[in-house]
């Protein structure tokens, strides 16, 4: 019986409500981007050689990992294999990239513990008992120890698959010819010429079967192909004939002496993270994409001429959303409407009611008065910048 005076002891959870309590809980956490930042955030700083990896392909990694994680959690029962297939393409990517699999395991430890900060954090705002609390904790750290071993059973996997052992001098020798680092590795060892010049060659391709492909490949060409800086990377005298596009993005640059390979090899990067941006895939030369290239380089200017001209765009308005992408592709098609309508399905008429439309929001060129080379450009972009902003 209650003493005078003191309040009335609460009433009991009942399963139900702390069921729901804690369901609520992993769903939010299932659907929180910022989460995936924090995690994805925690795994970099703890482990450097897995910050090599391409950030927002650690952060597809990351979002589908939780979200595996929360969906088996809220079933009955533990977890199965299937529940673990991203974990194994995790580690597998991670193999194909030359990511050590203790610096793969070490992000994840780090950003299993953030996850588990953040949860308890939650957990506690929402009102969950602690010993609720502690047994949905308990559940999902035994999911972390299982994800960890699948992803290092998937990056053995693929170690066995890419013959990791001849493929580390490979990765030595690009270091030093791509990155600058001191190394021993000799370039006549791999056939290479200090008066010879050679393309240098970019890739985005992580599935461990295609970056056996093109390592093959270009090896065949007399090349060296490997992961360099979270990206597979090379120098090759020829570039192979591909009887059809790769399904990844491959750059390449105009033949250069080795010892610009450093050189070259940046100013690649820069051109497949432009194209990747674009959705380019297979075989490009960076003189192809030069506009893009150079355009990337400037963000900030990007981001001026974005709120410079568009700053009556709503970014949330579908039809705005749609003008955007039909003033795009106008300026893609050579200010042409029959090719903007055919290219986008629309009749001719639906284009240039468009145009009109953003004209009297932006001041854009009135249709059928073409714009210059540089009015095109800074349109161009300014557009590209609003329509598909950085992820």
């Amino acid at each position: 019986m209650d003493q005078p005076g003191t309040p009335p002891a609460a009433p009991p959870r009942t399963p139900a409500v702390t069921g729901d309590a804690l369901a609520a809980l992993v769903h939010g956490l299932a659907g929180d981007t910022r989460l995936v930042d924090e995690v994805v955030a925690a795994a970099r700083t703890q482990s450097p050689e897995a910050a090599r990896l391409h950030r927002q392909e650690s952060r597809h990694h990351v979002a589908a990992l939780i979200k595996a994680g929360c969906r088996a959690f809220l079933r009955t029962g533990e977890p199965g294999d299937d529940d673990f297939t991203e974990a194994a393409r995790f580690g597998a990517e991670g193999a194909a990239l030359g990511v050590p699999v203790a610096a793969l395991l070490s992000g994840a430890h780090a950003g299993r513990s953030r996850i588990l900060e953040i949860a308890i954090g939650r957990g506690r705002e929402l009102g969950l008992a602690d010993d609720v609390l502690l047994q949905g904790l308990l559940r999902l750290d035994r999911y972390g120890n299982a994800l960890a071993r699948h992803v290092l059973e998937g990056h053995r996997a693929a170690e066995r698959q890419l013959n990791i052992d001849r493929r580390a001098a490979r990765i030595r020798l690009l270091r030093r010819l791509l990155l600058g680092e001191e190394n021993d590795e000799d370039p006549a060892r791999f056939g290479l010429s200090a008066v010879a010049h050679y393309h240098c060659v970019v890739s985005d391709a992580a599935d461990p079967a295609r970056v056996r492909e093109l390592e093959q490949a270009f090896t065949r060409c007399g090349g060296v192909l490997a992961p360099v800086g979270g990206r597979l990377s090379g120098v090759t005298p020829r570039i192979p004939g591909f009887g059809e596009k790769p399904g990844s993005l491959v750059v390449t640059t105009p033949p250069v002496p080795l010892e610009k390979a450093t050189e070259a090899h940046r100013l690649a990067q820069t051109a497949l993270d432009a194209a990747r941006a674009h959705g380019t895939t297979g075989v490009c030369g960076v003189v192809d994409l030069a506009g893009q290239t150079a355009l990337a380089g400037q963000p900030l200017l990007a981001g001026f001429l974005r709120d410079g001209l568009l700053t009556a765009l709503d970014p949330a308005d579908d039809f705005h959303q749609d003008l955007a992408g039909t003033a795009i592709a106008y300026l893609d098609h050579g200010q042409r409407l029959d090719r903007t309508a055919e290219s986008l399905h629309l009749h001719p008429n639906t284009v240039r009611y468009r145009l009109r439309r953003l004209r009297e929001l932006t001041g854009f060129a009135e249709t059928g008065a073409q714009l210059t080379v540089l009015e095109t450009m800074r349109w161009w972009w300014a557009l590209w910048a609003w329509h598909r902003p950085p992820a």
